[in-house]
């Protein structure tokens, strides 16, 4: 008994000293295992970091010095393009007034022999004169240029002409000499009231360049943190449709609200509304969520936009005096002045971002998710421009 009762706790520590070997083995292991990541590994990743590191670093720097080289060639094209249009409307300008000071100068001739006649010849000799000219001008281009007041001047006249009176006789002989720098029956030829040429004006076309525009666009929408506090104005609000209290959600229904649609600035057939305020200067963004909507405009238009009957006058896009992005059911398009231009997109987005460069002269629709330019518009605005809204289906809201 007593032997057994010694012998338990000899095995008892026995077990346990097996135990602490298997663990102290674990240990080592382990601590091989991390000596080795120390060792090996981590050297390793930090040199693999390292290497890393510095080819992003280049590839940003290669990529940035290739994107700058190319917008470098590009501005030089550009600024080659804009000092070749300025040249060309420069050159066009001293045409014009080398052309005109020469108009002029056959008119002042023109104008001098006339009244050189008037004032010298008697009425005799100034009826003989008329008499030989179309005597002696018959069949030519010019035989009417007195009696229709075309300013032509015959440039001779006979030294036939007869006259009782000396000073008769000496002004026709005058007359018998050319017209210094003037062509017979061609003095006043070509020479017409001026008129606005295009020739004569600069072309901003000129500058046109879809990189420039794509990387603008790009640049401006990668800045873009959020979208202008912008209110929608209760007064214009068509009765087809009702505004939330936050002045931001239009929602769309087929029987129309009883409102006072006598108000001026109301639209009383289109389901139409405008924000409250407009502007005319700057860069503008706002973002609208549309994705409970299958039917809606968005866009910009003036102040002076009709807001009363069904005409196309008042009808967003249908009219120069508006410029919208359209959905209908999965046909989208852009619209201005009665002439769509649809727009391919792979799915619906649930937001639309309008963005607008008055100074520009640019109106652009992109995705807020991807910053993908949806459509852009250039055109030179002349008055001030409100946000304008239309929706036929759900809602659509302001997104802040």
């Amino acid at each position: 008994m007593a032997q057994r009762a010694g012998g338990a706790p000899a095995e008892r520590a026995a077990e346990l000293r097996n135990k602490l070997v298997d663990q102290c083995e674990r240990l080592q292991l382990q601590s091989a295992a991390i000596a080795k990541h120390m060792a090996e590994v981590l050297p390793a990743k930090s040199q693999s970091v390292l290497t890393a590191a510095n080819g992003a670093r280049e590839l940003v720097i290669q990529r940035l010095m290739f994107v700058g080289k190319v917008c470098e060639n590009e501005e030089q094209r550009l600024l080659e393009n804009v000092h070749a249009e300025e040249e060309r409307v420069h050159q066009s300008i001293l045409t014009q007034q080398a052309h005109w000071t020469e108009a002029l100068q056959k008119l002042d001739a023109l104008r001098t022999y006339l009244v050189d006649m008037i004032t010298n010849l008697d009425d005799q000799g100034l009826v003989r004169a008329e008499k030989e000219i179309f005597e002696r001008n018959t069949g030519h281009q010019d035989v009417r240029w007195l009696s229709r007041g075309t300013g032509r001047c015959p440039g001779t006249c006979s030294q036939e002409t007869s006259s009782s009176s000396a000073n008769n006789t000496g002004l026709l002989a005058r007359w018998s000499k050319p017209v210094p720098g003037l062509v017979a029956g061609e003095v006043a030829e070509g020479i017409l009231e001026p008129q606005e040429s295009v020739k004569l004006n600069f072309n901003q076309q000129c500058v046109q360049s879809p990189l420039l525009h794509r990387l603008w666009a790009s640049a401006v929408l990668s800045c873009i943190t959020g979208s202008q506090e912008i209110h929608i104005d209760e007064k214009t609000v068509s009765p087809h449709l009702s505004l939330s209290e936050d002045k931001k959600t239009l929602t769309f229904s087929p029987k129309k609200a009883k409102l006072d649609l006598d108000c001026p600035d109301r639209f009383d057939h289109w389901p139409n509304a405008l924000a409250t305020a407009a502007f005319q200067t700057g860069l503008h963004a706002w973002k609208i969520s549309v994705e409970k909507s299958c039917a809606y405009k968005l866009g910009v238009c003036y102040g002076s936009l009709p807001r009363k009957g069904s005409g196309n006058e008042v009808r967003l896009g249908f009219n120069a005096a508006s410029w919208v992005f359209s959905r209908y059911d999965k046909e989208f398009r852009f619209l201005h002045a009665g002439q769509p231009q649809p727009v391919e997109l792979i799915k619906s987005p649930a937001e639309i971002g309008v963005l607008v460069d008055f100074a520009g002269g640019e109106v652009l629709f992109y995705d807020p998710d991807s910053c993908a330019i949806l459509f852009s518009h250039r055109e030179t605005f002349a008055a001030p421009l409100y946000p304008v809204f239309a929706v036929a289906h759900h809602s659509i809201s302001l997104v802040q």
